[in-house]
């Protein structure tokens, strides 16, 4: 039976009726209470070392009060929040660098008590981590150190050995997500950002680049975003994704330049407290000053510290490391709120991931979900690691939706992973694993089974340009897609449709001309494709779907946009038949389907459309309208837990 809402064991605060039954449709959440927004700043140099703690609410803009004190006064300390504790390690304190770690419950105002010691006497390393362990890395001991230790929060005693930091750094920047820690920057200066997934143990890896070597990055994270704010020499603000590896993209600039500051979040909002433009300099700053994660824009005014220091360090009970590890009951994390449906023929979920936005032409990253059998909009799922747009392969079974691979909007302009998520959580994608070759434009539509998911076609940077590969990934698992086998011939921009057999990849761009050929593999095995039969027209950029006895391929370029529906009984072979026409012509859009229904969205007409249509599988006849997109857009993938492959 299902649990009532909310939950008494898992709640907090008071809400009313229509919050909660709003959350439920909506969001699959409970609302958010005001205690995950209770930011720290610690310690410092006023000139002298201090033992201050000032606290803020993140979500509320305004001076800071005071907290408590720390054991012993001291600056450059490391810092990392729990739901419940704020915890500091090491130091520089009287002269000498400390090894004490100090917590404090978030809830009650108060002084720090001994947590435990460090494995070094330290002081400006980085801190971070989620809701069950803290890391600190990197520092300065005699000279510059790479140690890597961390504690479990929930307990008390000393930090254990994890690893070691790609290279030696004092005056390091950190955050986390619930996965991963991130530390960048550091004396001398540097531009290094790496990483360490949280739940191991094991040396840190090359993640990428800042876009300016600086020491003093101190850094701020959501639950899919770093962002790396302040300095010296140059107090840039940069940021990156968390589920991919590659260099810093610049994010803004702050109101006051600042380094040797404090950092934290919630999962909206970044905060940047106190500093100076060097470690000695006698202008001590009190500013603090707010960014908006999600948003590339210059931080504004927040508040004012209780007192101008600089060498202080913030933490959270609602930065990126904690953002997904909040209990809820399981029904909440679904779409619908409550449990889906799942096995042959009964998934109903699909959902409409990235694609380029015709306002501004932004490439997005956001990902928004429908309920096929209906009729309506779309509400908010998540979002891809990154933003993605022009022929990302999808996949899907019961569970799982995959994106593999897609065009990006930075160099070098391709997706190197295959990214998932669970149909049954609302939330953000994580890292699958490796792509077999680097490109985009693959064929628009799904083919697979439960078992495996298969991509065909690309644009690679090597010329013809246009790649014959099939490759494949086992959903069940984690890990890099392989080789499948070839397509008849290089080709881009096919459509993709399949029952629990068979996938077929129809139409596409096969340097130098257009196509209308078919071609289908055999799931469960490798090999190279097989001549299906041929479309009703030559065609790129159309869409497919299906249910277990269907596939329909709908619309594309020829060269100008096609209404044109056609479709084939996907156990047999031969030439496609006419179906009916979209409400509007269009191509480069995605399909999801059930047992019953494909939904078309989106689209180039050539301007790009917010049209969503749909047909019934089973008959033949012209689309209907659906509902319509958030904002016109074009060049999405779709996914579904319920496509022909599954049934």
């Amino acid at each position: 039976m299902a649990n009532s809402y909310p939950r008494r064991d898992q709640a907090s605060g008071i809400w009313k009726i229509n919050q909660i039954t709003k959350n439920i449709k909506d969001q699959g959440t409970y609302p958010q209470t005001s205690n995950q927004n209770t930011g720290l700043y610690g310690g410092g140099d006023s000139p002298s070392s201090v033992n201050t703690i000032d606290t803020v609410q993140i979500n509320t803009a305004g001076n800071a009060v005071d907290f408590g004190d720390l054991i012993v006064a001291a600056s450059n300390p490391a810092a990392n929040g729990s739901f419940t504790r704020g915890i500091y390690s090491n130091g520089y304190s009287g002269g000498a660098n400390i090894n004490i770690i100090q917590y404090v419950d978030f809830k009650s105002q108060g002084n720090m008590a001994d947590f435990g010691d460090s494995t070094i006497s330290g002081r400006a390393r980085a801190g971070g981590g989620n809701n069950i362990r803290s890391l600190y890395g990197g520092g300065f001991v005699s000279g510059n150190v790479n140690t890597i230790d961390f504690i479990t929060n929930a307990t008390t005693g000393n930090a254990t050995d994890f690893g070691d930091r790609t290279e030696d750094r004092n005056t390091v920047g950190g955050a986390a997500n619930t996965t991963r820690f991130l530390m960048a920057g550091g004396s001398a200066p540097s531009t290094v950002i790496d990483f360490v997934e949280i739940s191991t143990t094991g040396n840190a890896t090359d993640f990428g680049d800042l876009t300016v070597a600086r020491l003093s990055a101190q850094a701020f994270a959501s639950a899919t975003r770093c962002v790396f704010a302040g300095g010296q020499p140059a107090a840039t603000v940069d940021y990156v994704e968390f589920g991919s590896l590659g260099n810093a993209t610049d994010f803004g600039d702050l109101a006051v330049d600042v380094a040797y500051q404090g950092t934290t979040s919630n999962s909206i909002r970044g905060i940047v407290m106190g500093g100076s433009a060097t470690p000695s300099d006698s202008t001590k700053k009190n500013d603090i000053q707010m960014l908006s994660i999600a948003t590339r824009a210059n931080a504004t005014d927040f508040g004012d510290l209780t007192s101008a220091r600089n060498n202080g360090y913030s933490c959270s009970n609602g930065h990126g490391g904690l953002q997904e590890s909040q209990p809820r009951a399981p029904e909440l994390y679904s779409p619908t709120g409550k449990p889906l449906a799942s096995g042959s023929g009964v998934g109903n979920i699909g959902l409409f991931m990235g694609g380029q936005e015709e306002s501004g032409d932004t490439i997005v990253g956001t990902v928004s979900w429908l309920n096929i059998p209906t009729t309506g909009n779309f509400a908010d799922f998540g979002n891809l690691i990154n933003p993605l747009n022009n022929g990302m392969g999808t996949g899907a079974s019961t569970t799982r939706s995959i994106a593999y691979a897609g065009y990006t909007p930075v160099s070098p302009y391709y997706s190197g992973v295959a990214q998932y998520n669970e149909f049954s959580t609302k939330g953000n994608y994580a890292t699958f694993g490796d792509i077999v070759t680097d490109g985009y434009a693959l064929a628009y539509g799904m083919s697979g089974s439960s078992t495996r998911a298969i991509f065909s076609g690309s644009y690679v940077p090597s010329s013809p340009h246009n790649s014959d590969q099939i490759a494949y990934v086992t959903m069940a698992t984690l890990g890099n897609a392989s080789d499948f086998g070839n397509l008849l011939g290089n080709n881009q921009n096919g459509a993709a449709a399949s029952n629990s057999t068979r996938g077929l990849t129809m139409g596409g761009y096969s340097s130098p001309a257009r196509i209308n050929v078919i071609q289908y593999v055999t799931i469960a095995s490798t090999g190279n494709a097989t001549d299906f039969g041929d479309l009703t027209e030559v065609k790129d950029s159309p869409t497919g779907g299906s249910s277990s006895t269907r596939a329909v391929c709908a619309g594309g370029n020829s060269p100008t946009q096609l209404n044109i529906i056609d479709y084939v009984t996907t156990a047999s072979t031969g030439n496609a038949q006419d179906f009916g026409d979209l409400t509007v012509a269009r191509s480069t859009f995605s399909t999801v389907s059930n047992s019953l229904r494909a939904v078309f969205m989106g689209g180039s007409t050539p301007s790009y459309s917010n049209v969503v249509d749909y047909i019934t599988i089973a008959s033949t006849g012209n689309a209907i309208d659906y509902g319509d997109l958030a904002s016109p857009t074009a060049g999405s993938g779709g996914s579904s837990n319920g496509h022909g492959g599954l049934s």
